[in-house]
């Protein structure tokens, strides 16, 4: 009888703060004792994890979110016959306070169904090439979120206190249209802190700076298609990753991909059907 197929996918993005994404599916496979020097930020999408950390018995469910901190000794073993599938983020270990390790060691999982939420969604966008604003924006409110929760001082989002704000950033955002502008530097070019500066964008205008910044780029490539470039230079020409990503966000925002909207208006521009 073959043995059960287990598999690892690792990669490196370019987003800081996040020195590795790990996703894996392991039946067999038992962790012995080691640390890490980052917080390793877990969820479980099938089955269970058993783990001893600082030599006290804990488990992860598909409903929970489980952090184990640095330079702390923990191992991992599937916690059924059937194994389990995982996701973990390995954060850099200025992304939360040290001082909060010992929280970490005390309580590392929760049942904070926002929180995994957001963890799923910050994985789907690093999975995508292109996606780092998004990413970053997700980062900023999950390492709120973790920190409330090691500080047992969970609550709702803080109020916006400077009504200009969204719009300086919204400036900002249209003057990089093309070359893209990264969460920190529009925070330390608005002498902001990047989580305040997602929440006040959002409460003003209705949408996250990144889904802001997609459709500026949107509305560019409807321009430059309309003009007769093919959808591969104008991909390059209006800010995203490639065609690919170009194609994913216009079929969701235009209703069709852009060789398709091209090909359309070039009909209707010559009179053909």
């Amino acid at each position: 009888m073959s043995a059960p197929a287990e598999r690892v996918t690792a990669w490196r993005p370019a987003v800081p703060g996040v020195a590795e994404v790990f996703h894996a599916h392991f039946v067999e496979h038992v962790y012995p004792m080691h640390t890490h020097d980052a917080w390793a930020l877990l969820i479980v999408d099938d089955g269970a994890v058993q783990f001893d950390l600082d030599l006290h018995l804990h488990g992860a469910l598909r409903t929970q979110v489980t952090l184990l901190p640095p330079h702390v000794a923990h191992d991992g073993r599937a916690a059924t016959p059937h194994g389990f599938r995982k996701r973990v983020l390995y954060l850099d270990s200025e992304q939360l306070p040290l001082d909060l390790i010992g929280a970490a060691v005390d309580r590392p999982g929760w049942s904070d169904p926002v929180l995994r939420h957001r963890i799923h969604q910050l994985h789907r966008a690093l999975a995508q090439p292109g996606e780092e604003l998004a990413a970053q924006s997700r980062l900023s409110l999950i390492r709120e979120r973790l920190d409330q929760q090691l500080r047992r001082a969970v609550t709702g989002p803080a109020a916006v206190r400077d009504p200009g704000l969204a719009e300086r950033l919204r400036d900002l955002l249209d003057a990089h249209v093309v070359d893209g502008l990264t969460l920190d530097a529009a925070a330390e070019l608005l002498h902001a802190h990047p989580t305040h500066l997602v929440r006040a964008f959002t409460r003003r205008f209705g949408l996250p700076p990144h889904r802001y910044l997609t459709g500026r780029r949107i509305e560019l490539a409807r321009r430059l298609l309309l003009d007769g470039l093919r959808p591969a230079e104008v991909a390059t020409a209006a800010g995203f990753y490639d065609q690919a990503h170009l194609s994913r966000h216009f079929s969701r925002m235009v209703g069709t991909g852009p060789a398709r909207f091209a090909v359309d208006s070039l009909r209707r521009a010559s009179g053909t059907s």
